[in-house]
């Protein structure tokens, strides 16, 4: 399972479309590995499997792999993918089926062709298809040895047809590099209005996700706003064990959803040998925040697997201490975490956490990042999802902690909602300013404590509210 392809809401239904290798746990090996599989949802949190929506056909132009992409309504109300095909180009695929089950290939495919060493744009980036009017719209991006090489910027090119057959290359979406650096890509991108802004969320093989926020005039978009989803202690290390590609759509309620990938964290020949591997994290919600910068929140229908309730209040952490929280264990679980602050350098919650701590993973606020000896310190904080010591499992390969910068005035409450789910965990902060997701896999059945702290100072627990989560699978413990 990899990345999220053409989430798409479609009569009453979520759709998610993936990039998936039916045959073995591996993202290839083989030409014609890569199909997309489907999966559909009418609340977000219960799924049903749907049979493989796309497989390569042979001889045809995707004959060595259906790769990513998007899906939208075409100019005559037909639900559409637009993908890249392997290795002719860009590929269309049309459905007149309501679950979306059967998808015709366009007859013209590849409609557009992958571009000679002379042509001004790529299409390896994987294709975002959109209508405005009475015209058909692509953008692709450069995911390729230019960028990687670092002979040009993150770019997205586009084209533009009105009958989905003939396409007509344009010119350069945007132009990049301005806010990110030499060797990124602009991979798997999309592009939708959000409030009065546009936004062109995408991925860097090299760094993980980020995104632009924007103005759209004239057929081209200006990047105005640039931000990182998250970041790990190396500049180069974006791709294993962490939130990586993300796909969106625009439900019945105009909520902006938001599905992401969160990779693995063991070795290969271990996710071969156990015949799985891959995960999409939870649904989210998008918005804009007062400074155009992107909230991403858990979507409410989540609180309906909220099954026993505990609650914590006015709880003081002394410095450097680390108090259990009694009677609140589990390995799945969400908790919601509020903290007071003065002069405590940093604090948080430990979870998945052994009796003897020999597996833990911290979520840290650092309040004092640069270590200032001064007491108003600059509002430059950090926050870490530490998976340093979440597991003693010699399989795990990817130990190296998520982090992302948050501005945050002293003194100012933080909150924390964590979602555990076994082998994952992923951290709201702040309303959902701030997001990070790691896979951990702790090894130890009793590998389920959770604990707060605090370092170089005090800080309060003014409240806390943990609830047991139900599966969304019929396990016989939930029955």
């Amino acid at each position: 399972m990899n990345d999220p392809n053409g989430t798409f809401f479609w009569k009453g239904r979520y759709h998610l479309f993936y990039q998936c290798n039916p045959h073995e746990a591996h993202h290839g090996g083989r030409t014609g590995t890569i199909h997309w599989g489907h999966a559909v949802s009418e609340n977000l949190i219960h799924w049903e499997d749907l049979p493989i929506a796309l497989t390569p056909t042979p001889d045809g132009p995707d004959r060595d792999g259906c790769f990513s992409g998007t899906t939208f309504v075409n100019l005559d109300g037909v639900p559409t993918i637009v993908y890249h095909g392997v290795p002719g180009g860009i590929c269309l695929a049309t459905s007149n089926d309501d679950m979306l089950v059967r998808w015709e290939k366009h007859p013209a495919n590849p409609v557009i062709l992958t571009p000679g060493p002379d042509d001004p744009y790529q299409v390896d980036g994987a294709p975002c298809g959109w209508v405005e009017d009475d015209t058909c719209y692509v953008i692709t991006g450069n995911s390729s040895h230019d960028a990687f090489d670092g002979r040009e910027p993150d770019r997205a090119y586009l084209f533009k047809s009105d009958d989905l057959e003939h396409w007509v290359y344009m010119h350069p979406f945007y132009e990049g590099g301005t806010y990110t650096e030499r060797g990124e890509d602009c991979a798997v991108p999309d592009f939708f209005p959000l409030g009065d802004k546009h936004v062109l969320l995408f991925a860097s093989h090299r760094r993980g996700p980020h995104y632009y926020v924007g103005s759209y005039a004239d057929d081209k978009f200006i990047p105005e706003r640039h931000r990182r989803m998250a970041f790990g202690e190396t500049n180069f290390t974006a791709r294993t064990g962490i939130l990586n590609e993300c796909q969106t759509l625009l439900d019945g309620d105009h909520r902006r959803i938001v599905f992401t990938r969160i990779s693995e964290a063991r070795y290969g020949y271990v996710q071969r040998s156990s015949g799985w591997a891959g995960i999409m994290a939870l649904p989210s919600v998008l918005s804009l925040t007062e400074d155009d910068h992107l909230r991403i929140e858990p979507v409410p229908e989540l609180e309906s697997l909220r099954g026993r309730h505990h609650h914590l209040a006015d709880m003081e952490i002394a410095p450097d201490s680390l108090i259990p929280l009694d009677g609140m264990t589990g390995n799945r679980l969400e908790i919601r975490a509020v903290f007071e602050w003065e002069d405590a350098e940093e604090f948080g919650l430990v979870v998945c956490c052994s009796p003897g701590g020999e597996e833990q993973t911290q979520i840290r606020f650092n309040a004092n990042p640069n270590h200032y000896y001064r007491r108003d310190i600059p509002p430059l904080r950090e926050l870490v999802l530490d998976v340093t010591r979440s597991s003693t499992r010699p399989d795990v390969n990817n130990r190296e902690s998520q982090r992302c910068h948050v501005s945050h005035s002293a003194g100012e409450p933080v909150e924390l909602r964590v979602f555990i789910d076994r082998s994952v965990v992923e951290v709201f902060a702040n309303g959902g300013r701030d997001y990070l997701a790691k896979r951990i896999y702790p090894s130890r059945p009793d590998s389920t404590g959770v604990r707060v702290f605090a370092r170089g100072g005090k800080a309060v627990l003014r409240s806390l509210d943990a609830w047991e989560m139900k599966a969304i699978w019929p396990l016989g413990a939930d029955k």
